[in-house]
């Protein structure tokens, strides 16, 4: 039997204020793709991201998580769902009164994983971003892309089949921007899926995979 898709969107509609976002949208992203979500300002981009960690309940319709029905779970189940997605996000959120390895650690400790797997699985992740050389020091003492390493690192660190990067580069300069890209697409070609949201055209075509556009309260292949 074939693998169900990690993200299934079926029938979907949103409305807020009045306002319908989406109209009766379907979308589907497999295990292991790339795809990146696009669209004007107040298209509903982050209502999209919200759907799928179950921070915004459709009016109609079913959003299923790597075979979950986010849309059914009690609110008792929804931190475990979130837990289980790596979140980039732009503003980097990293708590500024704790270092490099303990801003990644806490991903792990909120989960209740032991002391030594902890230690072992940060170091790996920090590794992996190529920070592992400054874990000792906080985040205001990084750059922007350093930064930003540290929240993919913190992503990565519970292993999830899935990241959802909503404007990962938006704060970064275009070099800082390449370096952040070649880091997603080694983490893609790992086997993680990725769903990003973007405004930067010129890095999607520098960079291409399967691209969606959220357009007229539908979603569009581009």
């Amino acid at each position: 039997m074939a693998e169900q898709p990690v993200i299934s969107f079926k029938n979907i509609t949103v409305s807020y204020e009045g306002r319908t976002i989406f109209n009766d949208i379907n979308f589907s992203l497999n295990y292991g793709e790339f795809v990146y979500l696009i669209g004007t300002t107040g298209s509903g981009k982050s209502s999209f991201l919200r759907l799928i960690y179950r921070d915004l309940i459709p009016d109609k319709g079913e959003v299923h998580v790597a075979g979950i029905n986010v849309t059914a779970l009690s609110e008792r189940q929804v931190p475990a769902l979130r837990r289980s997605l790596g979140v980039v996000f732009q503003d980097f959120q990293l708590l500024p009164d704790r270092n490099v390895f303990d801003n990644v650690a806490f991903a792990m400790q909120v989960t209740g994983k032991r002391r030594k797997v902890i230690k072992q699985r940060a170091l790996e992740v920090l590794s992996m971003v190529g920070l592992s050389h400054r874990r000792y020091d906080m985040p205001g003492d990084l750059s922007g892309g350093e930064q930003q390493r540290v929240v993919i690192a913190r992503a990565l660190a519970n292993e999830p089949r899935l990241i959802l990067a909503d404007e990962p580069t938006g704060n970064l300069d275009p070099e800082a921007s390449h370096s952040i890209m070649d880091l997603f697409e080694q983490i893609n070609h790992r086997g993680t899926a990725v769903l990003m949201v973007t405004h930067n055209y010129n890095m999607v075509k520098r960079y291409p995979y399967r691209t969606v556009k959220i357009e007229n309260e539908s979603i569009i292949e581009v």
